[in-house]
This record gives C-alpha cells, sequence and structure tokens, in this order.
C-alpha cells in the first residue's frame, strides 16, 4: 500500500482517505481467486524492475501506476484484449475519482494499453519500461520460467488441452517474432538471451507433445 500512495501522490493525486480505498481495492482484484500467475507476486515483481531501472523513465510514477492497474482486471474467459481495455479503463475510471490530472489519467491508460501486445516506439521510454517489466519474468531461469508456465496453465484449466496449446504457440511465436522483448539498455541483452532460449524450449514442448 506504501508503494500505491507514493506513486499516487507523485503523479499528482491528493493524499486522502479515498486514496487508500483505491489501493485496497486493487489488491482485492490482484487477490481474486482464478488468479494464479497474475497475482501480487506479479504485481511486486513488475514494480521492483520499476523500482530499479527508473532512471530509464520520463515519468517513473505513471509507470508504477500503470503496473498497478496493467492486470487489475483479470479474466481467463476473456478473449482478445479485453482484459487490457478493461484494465485500462478501470485505471481511467480510479484515477480520475482521485481527481488526478488528466493528462497522468490519459498517459497511464495509454501505457495500461501497451501490455496487450507490447510493441512500443523506439522513443516511448515511459512504455518500454511497463513492458519490459511486464515481461521479465520471460528471461528468469529455466525453473522459474517453468513454474511461470505452469501458473498460467491453472489460471486457463477450463480450456481443454489441445486448444490451450494450439493458443499458447501462438502467443509464444508473438513473442518471438517481436524484434527484440526488451528494451531497457542495461538488462536487455542479458534478459533477451534467456527469454528467447525459454519460449523456444516451450514452444518446442508445445509442438511435440501435439504430435504426441
Amino acid at each position: 500500500m506504501r508503494r500505491w500512495r507514493a506513486a499516487a501522490r507523485g503523479a499528482g493525486a491528493p493524499d486522502t482517505d479515498a486514496l487508500t480505498r483505491a489501493g485496497e481495492e486493487l489488491l482485492a482484484r490482484w487477490r481474486e481467486p482464478q488468479r494464479h500467475y497474475h497475482t501480487v507476486t506479479h504485481l511486486t515483481a513488475v514494480l521492483d524492475v520499476v523500482d530499479a531501472y527508473a532512471g530509464h523513465a520520463d515519468r517513473p510514477d505513471l509507470v508504477r501506476l500503470a503496473a498497478w492497474c496493467h492486470d487489475a482486471v483479470y479474466d481467463p474467459h476473456a478473449t482478445g484484449d479485453a482484459n487490457e481495455r478493461d484494465s485500462a479503463a478501470l485505471a481511467g475510471t480510479l484515477l480520475t475519482t482521485l481527481g488526478m490530472p488528466a493528462g497522468a489519467v490519459a498517459e497511464v491508460r495509454r501505457l495500461v494499453l501497451l501490455t496487450a501486445g507490447h510493441g512500443v516506439a523506439p522513443d516511448d521510454r515511459d512504455g518500454a519500461l511497463l513492458c519490459d517489466a511486464d515481461l521479465a519474468i520471460l528471461g528468469a531461469d529455466p525453473q522459474r520460467y517453468d513454474d511461470y508456465a505452469a501458473h498460467v496453465r491453472r489460471e486457463y484449466a477450463h480450456v481443454p488441452e489441445p486448444a490451450f496449446r494450439a493458443g499458447r504457440v501462438r502467443v509464444l511465436a508473438g513473442l518471438l517474432a517481436l524484434p527484440a522483448l526488451f528494451r531497457l539498455p542495461e538488462p536487455a541483452q542479458r534478459w533477451e538471451a534467456a527469454a528467447r532460449a525459454n519460449l523456444t524450449r516451450e514452444l518446442a514442448t508445445l509442438r511435440s507433445a501435439a504430435r504426441a
């Protein structure tokens, strides 16, 4: 909660009881029972990366607020970018209600929407930081990556295995098709190699299972 309050105040929100209640609402969302990967643990990991590389952003507090909001709506049954669009809409409503400046609210909404496809313009420093933080798990060691993939599968337990494999293959192939997964100057090269190795390994496993 301390991190939420600090980011919101830094972005121009008045320090009121409503600010605390908004943070509590977001935390309640991140603790919903359908979540296994998109939990408070993921939120904390994203915020840790944002804090570690905040010097690469133009407005790091807005990036922090976007991190709090980027998976605030998470329904594994949703299709396309519905979760990202709904999360952006929630961010807009929540931050406007708190009295945050309209320009800051619009920027947080824009950043949240970027997490749907993680495509970032070369000069978008804030978008680069948020998207790199969101994807940082891809560059983890193989065991942590495998744990992440298993948790994602649990979130989609309602999807039959063949359909899940096909959908997951599309996601992994789409990520591998990006010119670069990471953009931050310092960790990008290190994370990039590990992430591509993890994605390629999981993709090969899924394709092998489909042929079996």
